[in-house]
């Protein structure tokens, strides 16, 4: 017969099962949509199982043998609503699911150990250097994840416990310096399809962002700019380099700011590049097919 305190400690136990078993389906739910969408495109891939033959160089007892690809891209937001708005009705990925409201001690050390043991080794307050308190439940964590065609991204928000999910107030300020140069920094790269005019592609998103509110989308311009209305004022073809040399000839880029001030690149890859790129797929294909 269980105690009073035997009975809690089951319940728990059970409640603490029920948790890590939705944390669990956030990534698996992820994984078959990224793994269906990979099987489509590259059936051979997935038809041969894992059996590694010799000279390939990934043997099933390697890392990269062990792989699978790019699962996901992560980007923590301060608005989830407005970063979900501008990644599926702008940028058109569709939904694969959305969890949240994720707190306690097991979360909280997963996902943030490391950064307590820097706090605690520099003598200061965790909230200082933007850790959330996951583990008391004073902040949460919520996730979106979208679909394109070829990646899926993960949005996250950690916000306070007495802010509304989706669209409240994230736990932290966003970063003042958002340069590509400093180390740690990412970006989410999109690939333009070959047909698109990229120029208008990148006057229309910015276009299409003013509109919905979203003033942080602001892409780069190649002719040099010093404020905000000479980058206006730029002209057409000012929205993309187009590379006609070199390796990477047939390459054409432009760096923007995404609706949280996130780093975002969209590329073109036409002519030699595309050449490049495409036989290097093709060369996986191959190896991974053959593993």
């Amino acid at each position: 017969m269980s105690t009073p305190n035997g009975k809690q400690a089951m319940a728990n136990k059970s409640e603490s099962d029920r948790t890590d078993l939705q944390r669990r389906s956030v990534l698996q739910a992820a994984g078959i949509a990224v793994g269906g969408s990979l099987a489509a495109a590259f059936p051979s891939a997935f038809a041969q199982g894992t059996t590694a033959k010799a000279g390939t160089g990934q043997a099933l007892g390697s890392i990269g043998g062990r792989l699978r690809g790019v699962q996901h891209f992560g980007l923590t937001v301060q608005n989830m609503d407005r970063a979900f708005e501008f990644y599926t009705e702008v940028l058109g990925g569709t939904e694969v699911m959305r969890d949240g409201d994720f707190q306690g001690e097991r979360i909280h050390n997963t996902l943030l150990t490391d950064q307590v043991i820097e706090a605690n080794a520099r003598k200061v307050n965790p909230l200082t250097m933007g850790i959330p308190d996951l583990r008391s439940g004073a902040q949460r964590l919520d996730v979106r994840f979208i679909q394109f065609d070829n990646v899926v991204i993960e949005l996250l928000q950690y916000r306070d416990s007495t802010q509304p999910a989706g669209n409240g107030n994230a736990f932290a300020e966003p970063l003042d310096h958002m340069s590509p140069a400093f180390p740690r920094m990412m970006h989410i790269c999109f690939h333009i399809r070959d047909e698109v005019d990229f120029n208008q592609f990148i006057a229309d998103l910015e276009a299409e962002a003013a509109r919905r509110g979203m003033q942080h989308v602001r892409a780069n311009r190649v002719v040099t700019v010093t404020t905000e209305q000479e980058r206006k004022a730029a002209p057409l073809d000012a929205n993309s380099n187009g590379i006609t040399e070199g390796k990477s000839n047939g390459w054409r880029l432009i760096y923007c700011k995404g609706s949280e001030g996130e780093q975002l690149e969209f590329v073109q890859a036409l002519g030699p590049v595309k050449r490049v790129f495409d036989g290097a797929r093709e060369a996986r294909q191959r190896m991974v097919s053959g593993l």
